[in-house]
Formats: structure tokens, sequence, C-alpha cells
């Protein structure tokens, strides 16, 4: 049987908003956010404020088992079209599959959430066909690096907002892929915004995040990109100097990212900043450090550069190494791609 196609993030908030309930939900994966923002989503809108006391149910997993969960599944709603049952942490039940027995055959006034965290519930499990044949199954992924500052613009432009490509670039090194502390620091943010001002800039997010605007991972990748040692040399320094703001392995992690684009650009039949874009499905802005990584680094130099990183990143790791500082470990790295 052909696996059935996932509804949307974005398919499953619009159904929940307008109140098209299914019977069951079943979150699961890696990335905490959706299945958090699901959740929150259904109880806001299922239930009326005065009717939660007697329908609205909140478990965790390590606090029950699946015959408590199929249990306060099975009760009517008291006084209301709905009785909803969350269950935060569900990993945490014990012989979970057996919720199949009541999944084939829910109850329809009953909402049933489970938050299956930090992993996948195995798909070859009859729970999972009859999840997807009654309810939705929601599988929510982690994004990848690269995908971070998309992300980060979605997330502003649906408030109404924009956000400069380096204060999102910024933000995205900063805080990296956990999407709920992300959530949060633009929240923050978009509560500091000036009246009229309707745009974060890097200034905004250097004052109020504490990130340094011109000490920081997007200026260290431009400066070795287009060469220059002194500015390049002046952020390492102050990377040591703030080791707590400015960890090795996010800065290996940018610089493995951009060489290994860089590579792929070489090969491009169109070197131009059009053919970049098309070819990296980037936006114009980012194209620009390609092209000058294309002009100042060959082939063979990108290749060497993407194994010093990888180099070094096992050095950090104690791997073939004496006991170097992480300072030092940048430093020595640093001379290498710039000589």
């Amino acid at each position: 049987m052909a696996k059935k196609e996932q509804l949307s993030f974005e398919t499953i908030l619009a159904q929940i908003t307008r109140k098209e309930f299914r019977p069951v939900y079943f979150l699961m994966g890696d990335e905490s956010f959706y299945i958090d923002r699901i959740t929150d989503a259904i109880l806001a809108n299922a239930l009326k404020e005065e009717e939660k006391d007697f329908n609205e149910i909140v478990r965790y997993g390590a606090d029950v088992n699946v015959n408590d969960v199929i249990n306060e599944a099975r009760f009517y709603p008291s006084f209301a079209q709905h009785r909803v049952v969350v269950v935060k942490e569900a990993q945490e039940v014990k012989r979970l599959e057996e919720l199949v027995n009541y999944v084939e055959k829910p109850l329809a006034s009953t909402i049933l959430v489970i938050n299956y965290k930090n992993g996948n519930f195995d798909r070859r499990k009859k729970l999972i066909a009859e999840v997807e044949k009654h309810g939705v199954l929601f599988e929510s992924k982690k994004l990848y690096d690269n995908q971070l500052p998309a992300w980060v613009n979605g997330f502003v432009e649906k408030k109404g907002l924009k956000i400069d490509p380096k204060a999102s670039q910024m933000l995205a090194d900063f805080i990296g892929s956990d999407l709920n502390r992300m959530a949060g620091e633009l929240d923050k943010l978009l509560i500091t915004l000036p009246q009229n001002q309707t745009r974060i800039t890097p200034e905004l997010v250097e004052r109020n995040i504490g990130i340094s605007k011109e000490y920081n991972n997007f200026e260290f990748l431009k400066a070795i990109v287009q060469k220059d040692i002194l500015k390049a040399n002046r952020i390492a320094l102050y990377f040591e100097k703030n080791p707590k703001n400015n960890p090795l392995n996010v800065t290996l992690i940018v610089l493995h990212n951009f060489f290994s684009n860089l590579m792929l650009c070489h090969y491009l039949p169109n070197k131009n900043e059009a053919g970049v874009m098309q070819g990296l499905k980037i936006a114009s802005f980012q194209s620009k450090d390609y092209l000058f990584g294309l002009r100042n680094y060959t082939p063979f130099k990108t290749m060497e550069i993407i194994s010093l990183v990888r180099e070094c990143d096992a050095n950090m790791k104690g791997v073939g190494d004496t006991g170097s500082s992480n300072g030092d470990l940048l430093r020595v790295l640093l001379f290498k791609i710039l000589h």
C-alpha cells in the first residue's frame, strides 16, 4: 500500500482553526516545535474556557500506561461537544502499540493527541496504519542548518514584518536549529521593535540578543571568502575571548556548509549569479559570497579546506590532537585556509 501523503503543518493548523477536528492526532519526530504548536492550537480551539475543567485531560507518558490513555479517551464529554485527551512525552508509555485497540474505533467526540518526541514510532506497527485511516499522522523533522534563515524569514513575514538577510543569518548561526528557542527569541525581538519600524535589523539583534553584528560567523565567513586576512583574524580572536556566544562547532558547521556548496559551484555549467542562485537554490544576496569564493578558491583548494575543517572538528573532539584550545585550533585552521 502506498504511503499516505502527510498533511503539512500549515494545513493542520488551518483545519484546527476552522474547528475541523479529527479523533486522533499522532505527532512524532525530532523537532518538538511543530508538535507543541499543533497541540497548543487544539487546546486553544477545541473547548471553551468553561468547558475545560471536565473535558481537557493532559497526562505525561511516564505517569500513565496505555490502558489509562484508552480509558480517558473512551469517556464522553460533559456538557461539551468534545473531550480533549493529550498525552505528552508519549514515548515513555510502555506498550504504546496497544493503543491500536482504541484507534481502530475511536470515539467521535474525543480528540486524542499523542506527543511522541525525540524520534519516530515504528511505522511498521498497525497503530500507524490505523492512525492514518482515522486521524492525523504528523512527522516533525529537524531543519538543516542551511534551511534556518529561510525559516526565520517566514516566521517574521507571518507577523507582517521583514528581517534583513544578515540579521536572519546571525540568528541562525547563534541559536541553531532549536526552533522553540528561535521562536522565543524572535517573539522577544518583535516586542522590542520600535514603533513604526517594520524590519528587524542586525543592530536590533545585536542590542537585544547579545550577538555582535561585526563579530559573528556571517562576517567571519565573508572575511575568509574575500581573503580579508586582518578582519578574519580579528574576528577569530573575538571568538576565542567570547567562546560561550561563539562555539567552535557552530563556526565549523558554517565553514563546512559553505565550502561544500562552493565545490558544487565549481562544477556548475553557469558560474554567474543566476547560475549559482539556480544551482544552489539560494537568494541573490547569498550568491555574492559564492562568486567571491569562485574567484579566490580553486576546486583543489576548496576540497583541501573541506578536509581541514573536518580535521579541525576531529581535533576539537580530542581525536589526533594533543590538547590545543579551541582558539588555537581556529587560528591554525584560519591560517591554513588563507595561505
